[in-house]
């Protein structure tokens, strides 16, 4: 690790000090100021917890560098404290020693053309009555915090639309995880088609003569999804000669007033659905979701189960593949869906899985998540 030396006016916004707050295994970076007339800048490689045993408390006044990041997300009253990723990434931010605030896209407004939140300092426990706990209310300019999680969840109706907007003042100013560009230019069923080579055979349209032709290009059997739907809402299977198909393509379209993304069916969607997280274009890791006997849907929320896996050549070809475009487009924390080896769905608004994830590999991953914003924040 290394740990830049610097003088108190070159130390980050978010430093607190001058009291020495340096715990050992605390993964937040370190400035030291030093009181020597000329305040030079220096750096020195240590292992983080070798931090005070080595620290010239004589020679330096000490700064413990900690963040503030701001969650945007749902309600907390809504959060399952053994499956949310989002708790789990405040949870460690935490630990760290980071301050994390909460905040609902509703909190969000524009005053003098500055983006500000009406946020509350979040404070978690494990504990499945209260996991998160809000402070007081304070208005904060989104400029002076160090990161942005936009962690709400689907549907991307208007208020997240406007929520973005609101989001672009600080884009290039502060960390926005992912970037509120690439929440608005990338739907999560259409954006995987930008990688057609890597996708089973798809037809997005609101034609249902259309999607009848296609159901019969592909031996009667395909998948007929919203592209605003999310968990597996909405996701219901098409066969030829169901007396139902006309009326699933009619709910799933508004009969013919929106589009819907038919696929063909995968039959290896019975042994499991890989959700695969995706860090700054690296693989975190993946799960395997498979799902009931009753069921084309392998999501959680619907009742799949969650069974440890590894990535296969397969899967690595699919990340090696979409990770420019991700990176390009400020995609930094995103869910490739993945069956059979077909790239089906890129999960860009709030990514899930990492609890479970964790627990069967044994790993903390949301450590690897908030490690890697640190140096963002202070790259």
């Amino acid at each position: 690790m290394e740990l830049s030396l610097v003088p108190p006016s070159l130390a980050p916004k978010s430093c607190i000090g001058p009291e020495s707050r340096v715990r050992p295994g605390n993964a937040g970076l370190l400035a030291q100021a030093a009181t020597s007339a000329n305040e030079e800048q220096t750096s020195v490689k240590v292992e983080r917890r070798s931090i005070l045993p080595i620290l010239p408390q004589a020679a330096f006044r000490c700064y413990f560098v900690a963040m503030r990041i701001v969650v945007i997300m749902d309600p907390v009253q809504t959060v399952l404290v053994d499956e949310d990723t989002s708790f789990a990434l405040m949870l460690e931010a935490q630990n760290r020693s980071h301050h994390v605030d909460h905040c609902l896209l509703s909190d969000l407004y524009i005053d003098g053309g500055q983006a500000y939140a009406r946020v509350r300092k979040a404070t978690m426990a494990r504990d499945s009555l209260k996991p998160i706990v809000l402070g007081e209310a304070e208005d904060v300019a989104l400029a002076d915090v160090d990161a942005i999680l936009v962690r709400t969840d689907p549907p991307f109706d208007e208020m997240y639309l406007w929520g973005t907007q609101v989001l672009e003042l600080v884009r290039g100013r502060t960390l926005v995880v992912n970037d509120p560009r690439a929440l608005r230019d990338a739907n999560e069923k259409l954006y995987a088609c930008h990688f057609p080579e890597l996708m089973p055979d798809t037809l997005v349209s609101n034609d249902k003569a259309r999607i009848r032709v296609f159901l019969e290009r592909m031996g009667g059997q395909a998948v007929i999804k919203p592209l605003s739907g999310a968990g597996g809402a909405g996701v219901m299977a098409l066969t030829k000669g169901d007396m139902n198909v006309n009326a699933i393509i009619e709910a799933t379209t508004l009969n013919g007033k929106r589009f819907a993304m038919t696929q063909r069916f995968l039959p290896e969607v019975r042994t499991g659905d890989k959700r695969i997280l995706v860090l700054d274009g690296e693989p975190l890791g993946g799960i395997l979701r498979v799902p009931r006997a009753d069921d084309v849907r392998s999501n959680i929320h619907v009742g799949g189960s969650v069974h440890k896996t590894t990535l296969d050549a397969s899967d690595l070809k699919i990340v090696e593949a979409v990770a420019p475009r991700l990176k390009k487009d400020g995609l930094y924390f995103v869910g490739l869906d993945v069956i059979g080896g077909k790239l089906t769905e890129v999960n860009v608004t709030s990514p899930t899985g990492i609890q479970q994830m964790a627990r069967l590999d044994g790993l903390n991953l949301s450590a690897r998540v908030i490690e890697w914003v640190e140096k963002r924040v202070n790259a």
